[in-house]
């Protein structure tokens, strides 16, 4: 009996490598995005009340 067995070739199986270290011109602490996001709800507030 020959050997039914279908084998993949030998390769990385799919996975990909992403560069780690990619670096970003732009900069932003989590506590700016948090105070932006709290300025904007005040605006929308005050903007509904007004």
């Amino acid at each position: 009996m020959a050997d039914d067995r279908i084998s993949m070739p030998a390769s990385q199986g799919g996975l990909v490598r992403y560069y780690n270290e990619y670096k970003s011109k732009i900069r932003v602490k989590p506590i700016h995005v948090v105070a932006f996001a709290v300025a904007v709800i005040v605006l929308e507030v005050l903007f509904r009340i007004l």
